[in-house]
Formats: structure tokens, sequence, C-alpha cells
């Protein structure tokens, strides 16, 4: 496309208007600055022009950079559209709708008055995919707004809704969300057109002053994201670059911001990141459902169950705006989770992430049933009981019966087999899995499983509906523990064997939080509560008669250590704390039935520690991938991220074994495989791998 074409120049009266026109989201790919810089020049150059307004056409104003072109080498411009804008004699008014991020609220910093719509959000979220704003971004916001408020922005990458951006001070004027935009920033610009002089934030330091008042406004940012910003560069180069613009002269400020900014582009941490958004990207793409496959409209809801699952998915629910009936066995039940929900809510208000009134709001539009002919009419329902087959085909066979035509019938199970379930209705094309991850109101990963007769408008209507949810869906095919699951399942058994051979359950949850977990697996397992897994090693146990069993921890259940429902699993707790502190008593029971099964304790390195971890479920995955249950070895790393908490600046799991190569990878399972037996066979599909040289991101390419 021409510059011309991504760029148009338009006279409305003595006004002129700049529009982006470069969808979907109108990002700065090459040819817009051009463009835009054009633009700006003629409209200078126009004697019949006063100003000019920068709007986007479509959805957004401008979403930002093209991520895509970082890295590549593009030559830089000769000038920036932002230096165009402040050289301009004519006052220029950026319009936002839709969403003003990075290099979009770079632009729109850079004009001379900015106007939004109560619907729009601004941003700069650099800091999420392991960059800082490149454009000016850490320079000019500190100077609007303020080094405190820009720091918290800059360093969160938060979107700030209109309201709030207005409050800031980032926005002159906010109009109501069905306004008229163009008209309202032509308006504004005909009122600034004759004001002088123009305002220009690069010029302007009186708010620079609160920094140097609280020389410690930095250390304590720093100290705030300690944990969360464990092993990154990104967020720290940020505070460097909004410290800069409180103590260096503007055009040094940029300077020094280019210079992190250019350390952090080709940094493994900024590549992993860029990754892991596009992955997230890429899931939504399914080869096997057609485009243009019709998605049903989801205006109303269900949940069967009231439980901690069942609440939780009520909830994404109530949040997204959607009405929404629980469903329970009893009256009882109900308010029992009605309770939970409602504390749940209130934790959030305490926090200041939700005001009283919303809560309320959110609230009203879940509605307590105790009857199946209640739901009948809603759009989708969403089934969230008890872990048991029997009971998941009594549930499916009254919704079978109560359900209106059309209704999207979901299951929320983690590992039983979807076809079973959807054969308990007439109606198995209807018929679908959405596994979300507890707590189901906060994780979020939706798991989207495809039955062998699951229709592709079913597939499609439950990732659509997973956006609504605002969760991160992605799709595989229906086995035993479905894909996230299942290649977790390797690590949890692996992580168990260690302690057999000598291993200390603080010493794993050390090097898995070192690697950058939040934390440690067995403090994991402790806060979910162990019987969960007890089960199902119970129920795999049952079906498969060579099912490794782990008695270690099946002994601990025995003797009621559940975790920290009852202040005592892998670790011990005190009331009221989290805390997770080694048990001497845990440390005894390791080695004695260690012993018992006639094991010599050894050490371990952390290398190890790591490896025997997540290369167990690296192997497992390309089984995975082998029998085309899974798209993508990117699903796979979507998935470890947003229902594992893998650390996101790791990529996801198949991007970090990348990292390794595939014949690393391989070498070491073949050599525990000759050590340890069977469960470590190297699954066809990384032999491969290895013998031909492909990374685990093409693995899709060798599966026929």
């Amino acid at each position: 496309m021409s510059e011309d074409t991504l760029v148009r120049f338009e006279k409305h009266g003595a006004i002129g208007v700049i529009t982006v026109d470069n969808p979907p989201v109108n990002a700065l790919s090459p040819g817009v600055p051009e463009g835009i810089i054009a633009s700006v020049d003629a409209g200078v150059a126009d004697p019949d022009v006063k100003a000019m307004v920068l709007i986007g056409a479509g959805r957004s104003f401008i979403a930002g950079a093209d991520i895509r072109q970082f890295g590549k080498g593009r030559p830089p411009l000769k000038r920036k559209t932002y230096d165009a804008f402040e050289a301009s004699p004519k006052p220029i008014v950026a319009a936002i709708h839709g969403y003003a991020l990075g290099g979009g609220l770079e632009n729109a910093l850079g004009c001379h008055y900015r106007i939004a719509v109560a619907s729009a959000k601004v941003g700069l979220p650099e800091v999420l995919i392991g960059l800082l704003p490149g454009g000016g971004g850490t320079q000019r916001l500190p100077r609007l707004i303020g080094p405190e408020i820009a720091l918290d922005m800059i360093v969160s990458g938060r979107h700030v809704p209109a309201e709030e951006a207005g409050e800031m001070g980032i926005l002159d004027r906010v109009i109501p969300a069905d306004g008229d935009l163009l008209a309202e920033a032509i308006k504004l610009a005909e009122e600034m057109a004759d004001v002088r002089p123009l305002p220009l934030i690069r010029n302007d330091d009186s708010k620079l002053g609160e920094a140097t008042a609280d020389g410690d406004i930095f250390e304590a940012k720093k100290k705030q994201i300690a944990r969360k910003a464990r092993n990154q560069v990104a967020p720290y180069n940020n505070i460097k670059a909004v410290q800069a613009a409180c103590e260096l002269p503007f055009d040094e400020g940029i300077k020094r911001e280019r210079e992190l900014f250019e350390e952090l582009v080709s940094s493994d941490e900024s590549k992993a990141l860029r990754y892991a958004f596009f992955a997230e990207r890429e899931a939504q793409k399914l080869p096997d459902v057609p485009n243009g496959t019709p998605v049903r409209d989801i205006k109303t809801a269900a949940v069967i169950g009231a439980g901690t699952m069942g609440g939780g998915i009520a909830m994404c629910f109530a949040d997204a705006g959607i009405p929404v009936k629980v469903l329970e066995a009893s009256q009882e039940a109900l308010d029992k989770g009605f309770e939970r929900i409602r504390n749940n809510y209130e934790v959030s208000v305490k926090r200041g992430s939700l005001d009283a009134e919303e809560m309320e709001a959110r609230f009203a539009r879940m509605e307590k049933v105790t009857n199946y002919d209640d739901i009948g009419q809603c759009d989708v329902v969403i089934e969230a009981v008890y872990e048991e087959m029997s009971v998941k085909e009594i549930v499916f066979k009254e919704l079978d019966r109560v359900m209106k035509p059309g209704a999207v019938l979901l299951s929320n199970t983690s590992a039983l087999d979807i076809d079973q379930i959807a054969a308990a209705t007439s109606r198995p094309e209807e018929v679908g899995g959405a596994h979300f991850f507890s707590p189901a109101n906060v994780m979020k990963l939706l798991e989207v499983v495809k039955g062998s007769k699951t229709s592709p408008e079913i597939t499609a209507t439950t990732m659509a509906l997973g956006k609504i949810i605002a969760k991160a869906p992605a799709a595989c095919g229906n086995c035993d523990g479905f894909l996230a699951n299942r290649s977790r399942a390797p690590f949890n058994s692996e992580m168990v064997i260690m302690l057999e051979e000598g291993c200390m359950p603080e010493q794993v949850d050390k090097v898995m939080v070192d690697f950058g977990y939040p934390m440690g697996p067995f403090a994991v397992g402790d806060l979910a509560g162990l019987d969960i897994g007890f089960a199902g090693r119970k129920r795999r146990a049952d079906a498969d008669p060579n099912y490794r069993m782990l008695p270690i921890a099946d002994k601990l259940v025995e003797m009621g250590r559940l975790g920290q429902k009852t202040g005592a699993g892998w670790f011990k707790y005190e009331k009221g704390d989290r805390t997770p502190h080694p048990d001497p008593e845990v440390a005894d029971l390791i080695r004695t039935m260690s012993k018992e099964m006639g094991n010599t304790p050894r050490e371990f390195t952390e290398d190890e520690i790591l490896k025997r971890l997540l290369f167990s479920s690296v192997n497992e995955a390309c089984k995975i991938l082998e029998e085309k249950i899974s798209y993508r070895a990117s699903d796979v790393d979507v998935m470890w991220l947003y229902g594992f908490g893998f650390p996101r600046y790791h990529g996801g799991l198949m991007y970090w074994a990348d990292s390794l190569g595939t014949q690393e990878v391989y070498n070491q399972i073949a050599a525990w495989h000759q050590q340890y037996g069977d469960r470590w066979a190297p699954s066809a599909l990384l032999r491969k791998l290895a013998d031909t040289g492909t990374a685990f991101r093409e693995a899709h390419t060798l599966v026929g």
C-alpha cells in the first residue's frame, strides 16, 4: 500500500484532517509515519488551513508500533512524526477513539491538544513486551502529568480509560462514547486555531519538580516491583528513562531513552515477550474451523454448580456484563456459593480495584436457581460440578432436556472425555469443553476442547466467548487431560519422583522460583489442595495398571495433610499465614519412604531439577503435537503461560526449550531413558526434530 493510501489529508473548511487508515488497528507500519509527516507538511504549506486534526479510521486511533518490524534493521526516519507536530506553526489536535497505545499515545503527546471519546483507552504498554516507549513517551508523559503518575503508568504498562486519562491531564477534552469525535475535534481545532503560544509538552518542566522534591520515588518504584520484575531488565530501564526526564534537558533525555530502548530491543527477554504476544494471537487461528464460520450471539449464560469453580465462572460472565443464572441442587449450597462470590468481590473493593457500586452491579447480574427448567432459554451453559463422569452424564442429560435449540453446552472438566460427556445428549455437535483454571475469575487461560463431534460453530463461539469474558482462549483436541494438564502431568510426577531420590520440596521450589515462577510447584500444590491430585492419580491408576504411583504424595493425603486448607501439606502453615515453611515431619517421611523403596539419597544440582521437570513436559508436548491434539507448539506455550504461570520472559515452555536446542533436549531425554526407563522414552517427533535440526516452534511442519 502507498503512503497516500495509508494516510489521507482532507480539508474540512479551514481545518486539515489527517486520517490514518491502516487496518485493523492503524499500527505505525512502514509508510504510515511518512504519510503523517507529508500530511502535516501539506497542512503547514496550505495558507487556507488554520489548524489540523489527527484521527484514525476504523475502530482505533493508532494502536501502536508494528512490533513485527522490531529488530529488522529498518533505517530510522530522518524526521519523526512528533518532531513534525511540534515544528508546526499551526495547532494539531489528536482525536482518539479505540486505543492510543505505545507509539499511538506518543504521537498524541506530540500534538498540541488531545480529545477522546469516553470509551477510548490510552497507555504505554511497551514494558509488557520487554521494551520501553522509544518515541519520547518517557520524556513527554512525566512533563505532562508529573513523574510519579507517569512512572506508575509506564512501568505497569496498563491501559488507562479516557475518563481517568482526562483527570490525569493526558486529555484536554473527553466527549461521550457515542459523540461525533471528528466534529468535536474540528470544533476544538477551530477554537485553538489562533491561540498562541502553542503548548509544547517538551518545553514545560514545571511538573518535574516533584521528583526533585521527592528523590526517592525511583528507588521506591524499584522496591515495589522487585518481586514481580525478578530477573527482568525492561521494568528497570523504564524507570531509568523516566528518571532521565527529570534529570536531563529534553533532547538529552530523548537520547538516553533511545539508548535504553536499543539495549532492550535486541535482548532475549524482549524477543521472548514479543514471541508470547504473537503466540496468544496465533492461538486464535484454528486450521480446522473455516473462515467465516458463524459465531453465536451470547447474551445470557448459565453455570451448573456454585462451588469454587462455578462461582468463579459466574463472576467472569457478570464482570463482562452478561446476566448469568447459577444452578445448584439446594438453596443452602447456592447461598454458600453466593456468599463466597460476594467475599471475592469485597476483597477487590478493599484493594481498590473495584468500587462498591460496580460490585453491586455485577452481583445483581447473577441469579440463584435450583431448577433446570429455569435455565432453558440461556444462550450458553457451563457445567462445573464434581469431576466424576457419572455425575457429569446426569447433568448433560438434563441439559439436553431443557436447553433451547442452538444453546451452547460446555463442560468445565479438566480431564474427562468430552465425547463421553457429549454422548449423554442427543446433540453431541453442540457440546464442547471450556476448561477454566482456578481461580476462574482470576486465571486468564480458557482451554477450549473440541470433541470428535463438536461442530466448528461451537468451537468458534467458545473461542469468541473466551475473548468476551477477558480470557486467553486456546484450542485443543480431546484426550485424557487435554493439552494443558496432560503436558503438565509428567512435571507433576517427576517433582515427586525426585523426592524418592533424595531431593526436598523446598529445593525444587527454590529452583523454580529462581527460574521465574511466582510460586514453587509444591507450594502451588498445597494452595490447590493435595486431594485434587490424589483423586486424579487414583482415576488414572484404575484405568491403567502400569500407571506410575507416587507413594510419598499419596501418603501425605492419607495423613490428612491436604495443604493450606488443613494447615499442612508439603509444607506447614501458621494460622492466617500462607507462607510455606519446611516441615521436619515431611523430610523424615521422605527419607523413610525413600529408604523403604531401596533408594540411596543423592545430591541434586539446580540444573538437573529444572531440566527433569521441564524436559519431561516438553517430551509429552511433542507426543501431543504428534497426535494432532494441539495445532502448534505456540499453543502449548500459551497454555503454560496463562495456565501454569510459566515465566513470560522465557516465552513459554517450547520457546524456552528452543533456546537450548532440540538436539540438546533429545540427548538428555535419551540419557534419562537409559537411566530411568520407559517414562523417559523420547517421542518420535522429538527424535525427528533433533535429527533434522528443526525448532520446536516449527514442529507442526513435521507432523503429517
